[in-house]
């Protein structure tokens, strides 16, 4: 450990500060002509439960710190993990933060974000100067919870956050052997004249790791669905064709605290949580029925920013255990969704070649 006396610059101070992982809120509020206001922020912090007070800080140079010096509300939206470009959105200066972004009104007309983990309506009642900061103090009056995973921070980088018993459970739970790196190579080789066959869509080899389903290679397209694809991207298991496909193939053992885990972070308005393992227990059942995983694309995602359809194969050792997950994306355009084309048909048949070059 490296041992900082004054002076010390601001680098090394914001460096520092760093280290400790925070949530990722958005705070919103309206200016005296009524115009919502909001802005980025993870200087949020719980003060005290009697009486239900919170904190957050805001530069003094900041665009919008006379609207919210001034506003007697405010509300604090702390983001679920997929809403990273809600975050960068509200973090840039721009007049029109809200312009596209799905919202609705609490109380005192304060914006609130849909789709969030949860979120606090408050009163302001404090604001203190602190260095190049003001520090607000405000009163809850009301909040929700959405059952979402939230988005966490550290280090100038968005994080996924895992419950630290979910972790253990991995390692106590996992029977499974590590995917040979020879294999992966093999495997990896082989896409392009893979996908090349299946008509130059995107795919994805993914293994089941430490968090879950893992990206270890992508094959690029012509017409890619993201430019935000990368090896080491985890998908979530029940929200993911990826995810599906080690969650019907793989041994429950392995799979179930991860699959519980995110059905409780996920959140379906009006549906609760045995109503979600309801629903994705009988697309488990649809899974091992086709023999491979589909994932739908309905609205943009906030990786792909188009509608997208997934399918994605199991790649099996020579005990018919699964080893690895071939995924084809492509855009809605693109990409029919039926079970019963001609791609979904070929994905099937290559992951297949591929498993038996694999035990060859």
């Amino acid at each position: 450990m490296t041992i900082s006396t004054a002076p010390f610059d601001a680098r090394q101070l914001r460096d520092v500060f760093g280290t400790f992982v925070t949530g990722v809120t958005v705070v919103t509020t309206r200016d005296a002509a009524g115009v919502a206001q909001g802005v980025t922020a993870n200087s949020f912090n719980t003060v005290s439960l009697e009486p239900p007070l919170v904190l957050w800080s805001q530069a003094l140079t900041a665009k919008s710190f006379a609207p919210f010096r001034d506003s007697p509300r405010f509300t604090v939206n702390i983001l679920a993990d997929d809403q990273i470009g809600i975050s960068n959105n509200f973090a840039r200066s721009r007049e029109d933060k809200f312009e596209g972004i799905p919202h609705h009104n609490g109380l005192g007309n304060v914006p609130i974000l849909d789709g969030v983990a949860a979120y606090l309506e408050c009163v302001q009642v404090a604001a203190y100067p602190s260095g190049d900061h003001m520090l607000y103090i405000g009163r809850v009056e009301r909040m929700a919870q959405g059952n979402r995973r939230p988005l966490a921070f550290s280090a100038g980088r968005y994080m996924v956050a895992h419950s630290c018993d979910l972790e253990a459970s991995y390692y106590q739970a996992n029977a499974l052997e590590p995917v040979p790196l020879s294999a992966i190579r093999r495997v990896s080789a082989a896409l392009p004249a893979v996908a090349e066959q299946l008509g130059g869509h995107t795919l994805c080899l993914s293994v089941w790791g430490n968090h879950g389903p893992t990206a270890v290679h992508w094959e690029p397209s012509s017409q890619p669905v993201s430019d935000q694809l990368f090896s080491g991207l985890v998908m979530p298991v029940t929200r993911s064709a990826t995810g599906l496909a080690f969650a019907a193939f793989l041994p429950e053992a392995v799979t179930q605290a991860f699959i519980e885990e995110d059905l409780r972070q996920s959140s379906v308005p009006g549906e609760d949580l045995a109503s979600r393992r309801q629903r994705f227990t009988e697309a488990l059942a649809e899974v091992r029925e086709q023999g491979l995983a589909r994932m739908v694309g309905t609205t943009p995602s906030l990786l792909h920013k188009v509608p997208v359809h997934t399918f994605s194969a199991p790649i099996v050792a020579p005990d018919g255990g699964m080893l690895m997950a071939l995924t084809l994306a492509a855009s809605a355009t693109r990409l029919d969704a039926d079970w019963h084309g001609q791609l979904p048909g070929a994905l099937l048949a290559a992951a297949d070649t591929l498993s038996a070059q694999l035990q060859a």
